[in-house]
């Protein structure tokens, strides 16, 4: 596909007349191929179909035939990638269906060509099925990805043919009212973008299908765009914002305006509408004003109302909402060419009074201590009288049910006796809602509602503030002379005095991150202004905040905690604002006083003095993090790195915990975004030449650094002596890597850290001699490293005597293993030449003694093996050959000595020592490189089973890490087997040892982990070999193993490791068993099938983990050929249609990887079950849910059990949930909660689900004629249809007036209900008049 593809665009691959590219791919296949499992496939393929090399090429019949192939089933992508080429491909697609249309239509005008005419209407079929087929993906619970797609396509279709009527295609005819509904009701979507993009296609289809100029509907529309802006849960402001968007462009807007004002019976004079027929612009600029004008009315109530009361406005009318919709319709506004100037100056000068009034009302909350909702502590009087009184509303108590039940407030209480009441003396009750009798209503408010409806009214007013900061024309006689300005410069300084105040006080995380938002914009509009006094403000307020921060006294208001809270996000803003071609000096300037103060003081560290200290720790690294200050920072960043090292040594906690904070930022900063899961791969590291070039003030800072942390390294003493700052400077220095051409040209040679980095290997801590093994590396060239080796080992005492230093052996040690292993992995290294210089056997034979028994200490000892273990196995190293089998057959004499394989066992030795565990997987690792990596290497003992004894008395160690890692081991040698899959040796193993023994270790393992690892392998394995089952000395019958592995099944949940290397063995049994005996499958057989088949039912549940299902779903498709298609009925009809659908819930699953391992079931349906015509080979999943569906019908009618396949189909159309009566109750229960939880799978649809069941049922029923179902059946299914369809009914007069905004979950719940429950009856109808 990837060849033809670019041969077709490159004008190679011609379309001939009669056959698609002259017959090159037979059409059977690009069928296929457009709907193939693998992405790129089906993109090429489309590729193939769409791109050609001129524009004007005519499409031909089978192309388009190709398009409707592929269109439906690849609608639903959940990958972002694959939705993009697919919308571009069909771009190119519907480009050139336009021009070759033009083309046409010329020719025809000219003169008439029946063929040109019958070209040009197979156009129009073609686009209109493609509009209505996009249309009809809007059904409620549609995916987001379908809908996004569909909204995407149609919004092309708008660009390049309009929906127009009468000329051209008149695509607009096609358009209906339900179809534009279902675009309508998009605006509900939880997504953004499926908002944005319904909301600009609504204003592009034809205005009739729309209905929006209907007064009846324009006003309930409004009516409900205001109900939302009032509601709790904060995506419903977003959706009302939208939907004001939509209207402002009706022309009716204003009376609708009217009559829902009349409806509200506020004792306010609705603000004069003008009403006057003029230009469209006009027309939006009067909707714009009357619309937030009478927002305002509403919230100037509503913030009124919030005074008094906090909590009720938490409960009923978060003020949020309102500003969300004020800001919203706002940015409709083209401010540039306004009319209306006095109005807008009013509604202006209003709004931001308005904002401060409404952020004084919340603010006490956002400002606290403990803004989440605890007892917050603060002292000063002012701000503490404010949050008292909230605190005496809320009645918070310190335990965990102030935050999960509802606080119910009584209307009946008046506010002075609330004042009253001691919070200590009232007791906390959870209630039902609506308590409150009379006129009066109750509410349910939650601690976290009152934190969401303050943090959320914040932000909002920051955006509004800003936007009208940025937006209005400015009155400045420089840039408006003729007197246009909306925004004076003071109402200006103002709000940039409201945003400091906000940054720099608030606590909340939300609050100050969206008050940053807001002053960005603030800032950048300050540059722009003509006003000399506004663009000089930014350096003025940060002049005053340095010296803030640097002052620092106790009656400061700045937040010491939570990383100095909004203080750097306002620093941020300002020196962002700086424009780019300017010579940085505020940045300069910024970054040297904080440098200053980021530097340890020499008076007396004290809490209060390491305040200033803290902050410009944690400022300085949200300057270092921001990626618009780009290239600037980089001058500063060696600064930076000295503060945060330094900060270390610092006895305050405070300023350590902003040190660690700001040196990981750094590392960040030099070394680049961590690109993988291990810590030391080469990707996130620089040779130190280039580290030092680009950094050259860290090199005396960093050496000096050094050598004060390595004099302090004394581990003989006795005493552990840390020094603070030795980790970082290991840490940094371990990130670079040697370059060949160290220490050529630059004077910064890394020689002088050498000798240091070997000190620190001394160290008492076992981290800090890791570090400095791995820091060591890069200081070495690789031409140097065989003599620093010898050097080091040199260091070791020679023989076992009192005064051993065992940490500085272990550290030598590690070094040493350390420069051995970089050497190896180098390609650089010096492949050949004089061998004799670079030796090291001579140096290693005399500490041969530090692995046997005579070194007491287990650490060293196994780190010793490690370094053995390195030379002796199978990459070249730089000992000459006859002196490396010499040190292998040493090697060997050890390991036989040892305790893990010596007669007297490891009984012996007292394991409980430190590291114990470590030594025996040192030998371990000889020991399996020895029987399993590679034997031919060592020279082993004549005697026979050498390698057999040897390995299985690994596998009986007591200690389950090395009986862990020798499984490990061995399970990589069979998958790389079975990778080469060509057996050397005769048995079915790679290595000397017995299946038995591995049988039996099946049974006996009690370590989950080693339990999991066994079965791994033996899943590997040929089932041949396997059985008769081996445990010991007795044999068992395929039915008790698979007993056992049931038991173990049913019994392990916790481990997912270990159930699904259980199932995958216990599967392939019983698949065994079906195949052996498929006409007499005995009773215990038939119990341990569906006992398997309960499992794999309940591993592709929804909850389950995504190993489970996957494994879940390599079960279920080895079994298509044996079990689920066998015409014996193995399982019985009831088990095998279980497992179908247990299949078909997998096929929609949320996870891609789990679709795609189900749907290669296709891939092993029996030859003779293939319908003609059908792709076989790897689908996708969409196509193979269907291909699934259409193959059980099929058997149904093979196994002659359509009756019942049919009830159970039928069953399956009407849903699990039975007819329950949990819809009344989610209505009341949902109040409650804030954040809904919509389904859990985003992916699946139901509804869809349920349309393909019924279309395949309806073909089985016309095909069979008379299924006879009993009437008792029919009966039965009848009444649970009927019973869901009143429930439905009774649910869908409880929602309020248009729900598919105002209760969008439940809405969607009901209707599939209804489409279900309406489809099954009609299909019980058919079958009774059949």
């Amino acid at each position: 596909m990837t060849c033809l593809r670019a041969a077709r665009s490159q004008g190679v691959l011609k379309s001939v007349e009669k056959e698609l590219w002259g017959g090159l791919v037979p059409l059977p296949l690009m069928r296929q191929a457009l709907v193939h499992k693998h992405d790129q496939v089906r993109m090429d393929a489309l590729g193939l179909v769409c791109e050609s090399h001129r524009s004007t090429e005519t499409l031909s019949r089978q192309e388009i035939e190709l398009i409707r192939h592929f269109l439906p089933f690849n609608l639903n992508s959940q990958s972002p990638g694959v939705r993009q080429q697919t919308v571009s491909l069909l771009k190119k697609l519907l480009c050139r269906v336009k021009d070759s249309a033009q083309l046409l239509q010329k020719k025809l005008d000219q003169h008439h060509n029946h063929k040109d005419q019958q070209v040009f209407n197979m156009y129009q079929e073609f686009l209109r099925w493609f509009c209505e087929t996009l249309f009809q993906v809007f059904h409620p619970g549609a995916s987001f990805s379908r809908c996004l797609m569909a909204l995407h396509l149609l919004g092309l279709i708008a660009e390049h043919f309009t929906f127009n009527t009468g000329c051209g295609f008149a695509l607009g005819e096609s358009v209906s009212f339900s179809h534009a509904q279902a675009v309508l009701y998009c605006l509900a979507s939880n997504f953004l973008e499926v908002k944005h993009l319904a909301c600009n296609l609504l204003q592009k289809l034809p205005p009739a299908a729309v209905r929006l100029q209907e007064p009846e509907r324009l006003h309930s529309l409004l009516q409900v765009a205001l109900n939302l802006s009032t509601s709790t849960k904060p995506f419903d402001s977003v959706t009302a914002a939208h939907l004001l968007n939509l209207l402002l462009h009706q022309p009716g807007l204003q009376d609708a305006l009217l009559r829902c004002i009349q409806k509200q019976h506020i004792p306010v004079q609705p603000p004069a509408l003008i009403q006057s027929q003029t230009s469209e612009a006009a027309s939006l600029e009067q909707n714009t004003l009357a619309v937030v004008q009478w927002l305002m009315v509403c919230l100037k109530e509503e913030v009124l109302k919030a005074e008094s009361s906090l909590l009720q406005a938490a409960a009923s009318y978060p003020l949020y909402g309102r500003a969300h919709c004020i800001t919203a319709v706002l940015q409709q506004l083209n401010t540039g060419s306004l009319v209306l100037l006095s109005e807008w100056r009013a509604v202006v000068s209003e709004l931001i009074g308005l904002c401060y009034r409404m952020s004084d009302v919340v603010s006490p909350v956002v400002q606290s201590s403990s803004p989440e909702g605890l007892i917050p502590m603060d002292t000063e009087s002012e701000t503490s009288a404010g949050l008292q009184k909230i605190l005496q509303e809320i009645q918070p108590r310190d335990t965990n049910d102030f935050f999960t039940s509802a606080r119910e407030l009584d209307p009946s209480e008046s506010d002075c006796n609330s004042e009253q009441k001691e919070p200590e003396n009232a007791v906390h009750k959870p209630q039902s809602c609506n308590s409150g009798g009379g006129d009066g209503e109750a509410y349910r408010v939650t601690a976290q509602m009152v934190l969401v409806c303050c943090w959320r009214t914040m932000k909002e007013v920051s955006m509004l503030l800003g936007h009208l900061c940025q937006s209005m024309p400015l009155c400045c006689p420089l840039t408006h002379a003729d007197g246009r300005g909306v925004v004076t410069v003071d109402q200006v300084e103002g709000v940039g005095q409201y945003f400091r105040e906000q940054l720099l006080q608030s606590r909340h995380r939300g609050a100050f991150e969206l008050a940053y938002v807001g002053f960005v914009r603030l800032t950048e509009m300050l540059c722009r202004s003509g006003s000399a006094t506004l663009q000089q403000l930014p350096a003025h307020w940060l002049k005053e905040v340095l010296e803030e921060v640097k002052s620092s006294d106790p009656s400061s208001k700045l937040c010491a905690t939570r990383r100095s809270a909004g203080i750097p996000f306002y620093i941020q803003a300002l020196l962002s604002s700086e424009p780019k071609s300017s010579s940085c000096g505020l940045l300069k300037m910024t970054m040297r006083s904080l440098t200053a103060l980021a530097m340890p003081s020499n008076d007396a560290d004290t809490e209060s003095s390491s305040v200033p200290q803290v902050h410009a720790l944690n400022i300085l690294r949200a300057l270092y993090r921001d990626t618009r200050l780009g290239e600037n920072i980089v001058p500063f960043v060696s600064d930076g790195m000295q503060a945060a090292i330094l900060g270390f040594t610092s006895p305050v906690w405070a300023v350590r915990n902003s040190s660690t904070l700001l040196f990981s930022t750094l590392i960040t900063r030099i070394f680049g975004v961590k690109k993988g899961k291990d810590e030391h791969s080469k990707k996130n590291r620089m040779t130190g030449r280039e580290f030092f070039t680009r950094f050259p003030a860290l090199y005396p800072f960093l050496l000096s650094q050094l050598q004060e942390a390595a004099a302090s390294v004394n581990s003989d003493s006795g005493q552990v002596k840390l020094h603070p700052s030795l980790f970082l400077l290991l840490l940094v220095l371990g990130r670079l890597y040697p370059s060949p051409m160290d220490g050529s040209s630059s004077p910064l040679g890394l020689a002088p850290f050498m000798p240091l980095i070997i000190r620190c290997g001394r160290a008492a801590v076992y981290r800090t001699r890791e570090m400095a093994a791995r820091a060591l590396v890069p200081f070495v060239l690789v031409t140097q490293v065989p003599s620093t080796i010898q050097t080091l080992l040199e260091e070791l005492p020679q023989e076992p005597g009192p005064g051993l230093q065992q940490n500085h052996i272990h550290g030598t040690l590690l070094q040493v293993l350390s420069l051995l292993r970089s050497y190896l992995a180098d390609t650089h290294r010096p492949q050949s030449g004089n061998e004799q210089d670079c030796d090291l056997s001579s140096a290693l034979f005399p500490w041969l003694w530090l692995a046997t028994r005579q070194n007491p200490c287990l650490v060293t000892r196994g780190a010793f093996l490690d370094l053995l273990g390195c030379l002796c196995g199978c990459l070249p190293v730089p000992v000459s050959e006859s002196q490396l089998k010499k040190l292998r057959e040493e090697t060997l004499q050890i390991l036989m000595a040892s305790e893990l394989v010596a007669p007297q066992g490891p009984n012996n030795m007292n394991l409980s020592v430190p590291g114990a565990t470590q030594y025996l997987q040192s030998l371990a690792h000889i020991a399996v490189s020895v029987c399993v990596e590679s034997p031919h290497l060592w020279d082993c003992p004549e005697s026979a089973g050498f390698q057999r004894d040897l390995l299985e008395r690994l596998l009986r160690c007591l200690h389950y890490e090395v009986r862990l890692f020798v499984l490990d081991q061995l399970l990589r040698r069979l998958q790389k087997t079975e990778e080469e899959s060509q057996h050397r040796g005769q048995g079915p193993l790679p290595f000397d040892l017995s299946v038995s023994s591995l049988t039996s270790l099946a049974f006996h393992e009690t370590y989950p982990g080693c339990q999991a690892k066994v079965l791994q392998v033996l899943a590997v394995l040929p089932l041949s070999s396997l059985l008769p089952w081996r445990d010991g000395m007795t044999s068992l019958s395929c039915l008790e193993v698979l007993e056992h592995l049931l038991t173990l099944l049913e019994t392990s949940t916790h481990s997912v490791e270990l159930y699904c290397a259980a199932l995958s063995l216990t599967s392939q049994l019983v698949l065994h068993l079906a195949e052996s005996t498929p006409q007499d499958v005995s009773e215990a057989a038939v119990v341990c099938l569906s006992r398997l088949g309960a499992l794999v039912m309940q591993g592709c549940t929804e909850d389950q983990p995504a190993e489970v299902k996957l494994m879940s779903a390599e079960v279920l498709v080895k079994a298509v050929p044996t079990l689920l298609t066998a015409p014996a009925l193995p399982l019985g009809i009831t088990h095998t249609v279980a497992l179908w659908k247990s299949l078909f819930t997998l096929l929609q699953d949320e996870d891609q990887d789990v679709r795609d391992g189900a749907a290669d079931f296709t891939c092993y349906i029996p030859a003779h079950l293939h319908s003609t015509g059908v792709s076989t080979g790897a689908v996708s999943p969409p196509v193979a849910l269907e291909m699934g569906v259409g193959l059980l019908c099929q058997l149904f009618q093979m196994w002659d059990q359509v009756a019942a396949g049919m009830v159970n189909l039928i069953q399956w159309l009407l849903g699990d949930e039975q007819s329950d009566t949990r819809c009344e109750e989610s209505l009341d229960l949902d109040e409650e909660f804030l954040f809904e939880k919509g389904d859990l799978n985003l992916w699946a649809e139901p509804l869809l689900w349920a349309r393909m069941l019924h279309r395949h049922l309806s073909a089985l029923v016309s095909v069979t004629h008379s299924p006879d179902v009993s009437a008792a059946e029919l009966d039965r299914l009848s009444a649970i249809a009927k019973s869901n369809a009143l429930a439905a009914q009774h649910s869908t007069k409880a929602l309020p007036a248009l729900p598919q905004f105002s209760a969008t979950i439940e809405y969607a719940k009901i209707s599939l209900r209804k489409e279900r429950t309406s489809l099954a009856l009609n299909l019980l109808d058919t079958l009774r008049s059949s």
